[in-house]
């Protein structure tokens, strides 16, 4: 029950009750000049709603005495003729204010229990007794904090300020959040006698104070953030932050979510939270080993997600269903974080998935170091292949743009949950274009592209490994990520016959990768060029292997036509000369590279002359001589 000082009138009528109550107090005191003003009752029937001192006393359960001796303390603060009386009572002109002898002696129905530690005076930090001179001659002091609520003002205490904030009401929540809230209600409601802590494991965690939030919206309650990196481990630091926001929570009539919990954390935050009365919420990405009601939010699925976006963006997702599939595929966003967007875009007139993708690129989980970012920069005119490669290239790129529509509205998801990524395998000879394929089916998809290196995933420990692979496919599921695993065979090999610990540990590993692949939501490409050494339980689970062949001589023409930038100077260039040369279009992209930084040292455009020369350059790294079938007629 929270002091409704939002209602007309309401302070004015709590300040004529209090001088009141002071007046009576006064009276006990012996002051009796009260002018007839020391009766409260009929000013308390006059009020709108609960007089805070009421609401405080109903609060913690005070008895009258525990209530008049909360009223001496606080009229020594707000009335001084209270000082002075308080003065001549404890006969001692130095010390005017209120101790437990006086309030023995004047105040009616005493009792000894009233400042006893557990009382609830005293266990709620309503007042602190000064100890120096002996319990009964000790100064009572009310918290400066229960002071100002008995006075109108009810604002969380400056000690809890730099630690705990208000948290907002909820906002736009997917449909399984919204069942979590309905089931954790009928879950405290059932049990409200024993007010157990609500544990929210997953990894939304704006959802999860979205769904704490609504909760105690629904037992007409506010909700207040304590960072669990802030709770003390010290008991008795601990123990007084959970006293003064216990106090707090109740007269603010406000829960308490217990934010980014970790499993480092733990025993910590359990100790805390069993300290704390009220509603307590503890949310992190773990579930916590503590005695609580537990349920696991997660950012929303696929389908949920499409929903938000088309429910936030309203009229300006009109005509925008290829793009709302495509950012709700590959951005794993929360229902709150979709909002933001869709504000933004109704905003702008219209949703632009390209300033999506970039406002939302930090935010994605970052990628372990394992795997180095590879800018997309090729097109599709830069693909020379034969046309059913082509083709198959082309079907990938379909595939992750329908994944959506085959996989929620036709229903293919809900017939397995493996085997919905996407999988290739690009084998061939080194140069023939696998990693360029994979940079341009990147940047037509508008995703990025990460090599992983190999180096760094493989561990002589046991366990790192797959550790490190873990950490990948989980960081590449929450941004959208593809992954290329260069010269995959290296990871991907066969398992072998068990002779000692370290195959059976390999085995583990390559089983992992297995299991890690067929659950893998996005897009994996792996290249080799050695595509028999693969483990054959990998081809199977591959749903495209595609051939990159080494070029013949009209590919390699093609490749000649496309390697040069369109503001590079060419002169007297025969591209049917140089397609003679039997290369790989990686070699030949080194020798028009080699052939540029020639012409600019000699101030010439490129010409055929530093092409021969840059070709002759690289085939000696190949101890493999131009022959003059090759090269003939070049200059």
């Amino acid at each position: 029950m929270n002091a409704p000082h939002h209602l007309n009138g309401w302070s004015e009528a709590n300040q004529r009750l209090l001088v009141a109550e002071f007046a009576r107090i006064k009276k006990l005191l012996g002051e009796t000049d009260t002018v007839g003003n020391d009766r409260p009752d009929a000013y308390r029937a006059a009020m709108p709603s609960p007089a805070a001192i009421d609401v405080l006393a109903s609060l913690f359960g005070l008895s009258g005495f525990e209530r008049d001796i909360l009223l001496l303390a606080a009229g020594v603060e707000m009335d001084a003729a209270i000082a002075v009386l308080c003065r001549a009572a404890g006969g001692h002109p130095a010390r005017p204010w209120p101790t437990f002898a006086i309030a023995l002696a004047v105040l009616p129905e005493p009792h000894w229990s009233a400042l006893t530690p557990h009382g609830p005076l005293r266990r709620w930090r309503l007042v602190d007794v000064d100890e120096a001179e002996g319990l009964t001659a000790s100064r009572i002091r009310i918290e400066e904090r229960v002071l100002h609520f008995i006075a109108g003002l009810n604002d969380l205490d400056h000690r809890l300020a730099p630690l705990i904030e208000r948290v907002g009401p909820a906002g736009g929540m997917c449909e399984a959040h919204r069942a979590v809230v309905d089931r954790a209600v009928a879950c405290i409601l059932e049990d409200r006698d024993r007010l157990r802590p609500l544990i929210l494991s997953g990894d939304d965690e704006h959802g999860q104070e979205d769904v704490a939030a609504d909760i105690a919206a629904r037992l007409s309650l506010n909700l207040h953030r304590l960072l669990a990196a802030n709770i003390p481990t010290g008991a008795w630091e601990q123990a007084a932050l959970a006293t003064l926001w216990s106090r707090d929570g109740a007269l603010l009539a406000s829960g308490l979510i217990i934010t980014r919990a970790g499993a480092a954390a733990g025993e910590t935050v359990a100790r805390f939270a069993g300290r704390v009365d009220g509603l307590v919420v503890i949310a992190g990405r773990d579930a916590l080993p503590c005695s609580g009601i537990r349920f696991t939010i997660n950012l929303p699925d696929v389908p949920e997600r499409r929903r938000l976006w088309r429910s936030a963006l309203g009229p300006c997702a009109t005509g925008e269903g290829a793009a709302v599939d495509a950012l709700a595929t590959h951005l794993r966003l929360g229902a709150r974080r979709i909002a933001e967007l869709a504000e933004t875009a109704r905003t702008a007139g219209g949703l632009d998935p390209a300033a999506v993708e970039r406002e939302t690129d930090a935010e994605r989980a970052p990628m372990p170091g394992v795997a180095q970012r590879v800018e997309s920069c090729g097109t599709w005119s830069d693909i020379v292949l034969p046309a059913a490669q082509t083709r198959m290239l082309a079907e990938i790129a379909s595939h992750a743009r329908h994944r959506m529509r085959v996989h929620h509205d036709w229903g293919f998801a809900g017939k397995s949950a493996r085997g919905l990524g996407i999988a290739a395998l690009f084998w061939g000879d080194s140069g023939t274009g696998k990693t360029l394929a994979a940079e341009v089916l990147a940047g037509a998809l508008g995703l990025p592209l990460y090599r992983i290196d190999l180096s760094a995933v493989v561990s002589k420990y046991i366990g790192e490994t797959e550790k490190n692979l873990a950490m990948l496919f989980d960081a590449a599921a929450e941004s959208g990520a593809i992954l290329l695993f260069d010269e995959a065979d290296a990871l991907f090999g066969k398992r072998s016959d068990v002779k000692d610990s370290h195959d059976r540990y390999a085995n583990i590993e390559v089983s992992f990768l297995l299991q890690r692949m067929e659950a893998h939501p996005g897009l994996a490409i792996l290249t080799t060029n050695n595509k028999a050494a693969l483990d054959v339980a990998f081809q199977r689970r591959l749903r495209f292997v595609i051939h990159f062949p080494f070029p013949g001589e009209a590919q390699r023409e093609g490749i000649w036509r496309a390697v040069f930038p369109a503001d590079a100077p060419l002169h007297g260039i025969d591209y049917r000369k140089l397609a003679r040369l039997s290369v790989a279009g990686g070699t030949i992209r080194n020798i028009a590279l080699s052939a540029a930084f020639l012409a600019a040292e000699a101030g010439t455009p490129i010409g055929m002359a530093e092409l021969l020369s840059a070709a002759r350059i690289e085939a000696s790294k190949r101890d493999a001589p131009l022959s003059d079938a090759e090269t003939r007629g070049w200059v």
